[in-house]
Parts: C-alpha cells; sequence; structure tokens
C-alpha cells in the first residue's frame, strides 16, 4: 500500500514547484519592460520617480519600481471644437484651432501637469480670446499668419515647462455672425460687380481708342497715297510738258503750224459749260491771216 504521508509530502513538493516558477514567472514579468519606438516610459522607485525608460528592452526591480502608462512622444495633432469669440468691434466669432505639439520630457509631463492634453485645450482657448479680442472683424478675417503665430509662441513659452513643445497653431476657420456673413455676402457682390463694370468701361475704352487710331492711321496713309498719286500724276504731266515742248523746239514749227493748232484747241475750250467768254490770243489773228495768206496766194482777189 502507498505511504498516505509520502503521497502529501509529494503533492505539497509539486505545489510549492509550481507556486514557486509562478513566482519566478511574475518575478521576470515584472522585471523585464519593452518599450516602443516613440515612447518613454517613467519609472517610479517606492513612489518616488527613479529614470525615464528609453525605446527597447529595460530590466526593473520587481515589486519595487513601477512602470507609469507609456507617454507617445510622436507629435500630435489636436482639433479643439469651435470657441465663441468676441473681437475689438463687439461681434461674436466662432472659431476653430488646431495645435501641433509634441511631448519633450516625458517627466515634466507626468509631474509637472495633471492633464497636458486638457491643460492645452485651455491655454489655446484663452491665449485665442486674448490675441483675437484686440483685433476687430475685418483684422480677424485677415491676418491668419500673425494670429497664429502669436498663438504658438504664448503656447510654447506657457508649455515649455510641462516638457512640451507647440510646433504649430492653425485656425481651420473663423465664422462671424450671419447677418455679418450676409453684409459680407452683398458687399462682395456689389464689389465684383464694380469691377466688372470697370473692366467693360476699360474695354469700351480700349476698343474706341483702337477704332480712333485705325481710323486716323487709314486717313494718313490714305493722304499719303493722294499725295504720292498727286506728286506722279504732276512728274507725269511736266515730263510730258517738257517733250511736247522739246519737240516742237526740235520740230521749229512755222506760223501756220501754230495757227491750226490754235484752231485745234478751240473746241477743247469750249467744251466747259462754265466757259462764257474766250480770249483768243493776238498770235491767232497773226496766225490767221497767215493761214488765209497760204490758201488764197496766187488766185484773184477774195470777193467782199
Amino acid at each position: 500500500m502507498t505511504d498516505p504521508a509520502g503521497f502529501v509530502g509529494q503533492v505539497f513538493v509539486v505545489i510549492l514547484l509550481v507556486i514557486l516558477a509562478i513566482f519566478v514567472l511574475v518575478t521576470l514579468f515584472r522585471a523585464i519592460r519593452i518599450v516602443p519606438q516613440a515612447r518613454a516610459g517613467v519609472v517610479e522607485r517606492l513612489g518616488k520617480y527613479r529614470k525615464t525608460l528609453l525605446p527597447g528592452l529595460n530590466i526593473l526591480v520587481p515589486f519595487i519600481d513601477r512602470m507609469l502608462p507609456l507617454i507617445d512622444l510622436r507629435e500630435q495633432v489636436v482639433s479643439f471644437p469651435p470657441q465663441p469669440v468676441i473681437t475689438e468691434d463687439n461681434l461674436v466669432v466662432s472659431i476653430d484651432t488646431v495645435v501641433f505639439f509634441q511631448v519633450t520630457d516625458a517627466r515634466a509631463a507626468t509631474y509637472e501637469i495633471g492633464n497636458y492634453l486638457g491643460a492645452v485645450e485651455q491655454l489655446t482657448t484663452t491665449t485665442l480670446r486674448n490675441v483675437v479680442g484686440g483685433l476687430n472683424l475685418e483684422e480677424a478675417l485677415t491676418s491668419r499668419d500673425n494670429i497664429n503665430s502669436q498663438l504658438r509662441v504664448v503656447l510654447d513659452e506657457a508649455t515649455g515647462k510641462w516638457g512640451i513643445r507647440v510646433g504649430r497653431v492653425e485656425l481651420k476657420a473663423i465664422d462671424p455672425p450671419l447677418s455679418i456673413q450676409d453684409s459680407m455676402e452683398k458687399q462682395m457682390r456689389a464689389e465684383r460687380d464694380r469691377r466688372a463694370q470697370i473692366l467693360t468701361a476699360e474695354g469700351t475704352k480700349q476698343a474706341a481708342i483702337l477704332e480712333a487710331e485705325g481710323s486716323r492711321q487709314a486717313a494718313i496713309l490714305e493722304a499719303e497715297g493722294e499725295a504720292k498719286a498727286a506728286v506722279l500724276r504732276a512728274d507725269g504731266e511736266a515730263a510730258a510738258i517738257k517733250t511736247v515742248f522739246a519737240a516742237i523746239h526740235e520740230g521749229d514749227p512755222d506760223p501756220k503750224l501754230l495757227a491750226y493748232e490754235y484752231l485745234q484747241t478751240l473746241p477743247k475750250i469750249a467744251e466747259g459749260d462754265s466757259n462764257k467768254m474766250w480770249i483768243i490770243p493776238s498770235e491767232l489773228t497773226e496766225a490767221l491771216k497767215g493761214i488765209g495768206e497760204g490758201f488764197f496766194s496766187g488766185k484773184g482777189p477774195v470777193a467782199r
């Protein structure tokens, strides 16, 4: 038969070994800590700050050291709900804000502030009201970059002691009251209509100027053409006169021929309706006398 006392002793030993193994596993589990990249772990020893664990494998003293929840060291983006802000001209605008910040000191973020995220939100709201409260509505709508810079400087300076660095602050939207929005839309429509009228007037003016310039250039070119044509005609007539004059002198015409040419020219002189009086030069009389003598020479006297 099996000895009951020995069996109980064996069971006790097994239980003791199991308890010891569990204790060892728990000890190892509490002693080994793996911190992921871009995270930081604050370690307290007997309730007092001991060190900040870096990413990787870390060994703690079991049951003495305690690691607090990990802190994210990456840059965080927090969008706060719209905040009502009163401007300098007593108008209430709703402003949406986005803050980009990063924890640079896990120890300060743990012990210098109870809730750094809530603190950043409240500080952003307060600073925003102080900055925008000194601006009127038009300045607030057109000075976003200036407001962003002022907010970032104030927040970064205030959160530096908390181990937080504020990288950027952006205003997502600035919404004025509905009545002001309607007035602004009417003003914008009126401004667009005014600019359209100005552009139309400028276009009409330029078209008129171009048309007048074109007419002037055309008149100038036409006058220049007529002047050149007149010059060419005068040159042609002068050349013709010179040619005729040269031909006459070279032919040395006698009075009979000249008289005949006078007679050929008289019908052309009488062609005009306004020719009421003819002036017959004295040379014509002498020429006609010569023609008469030429035709009737050698014949009897002419009957009178």
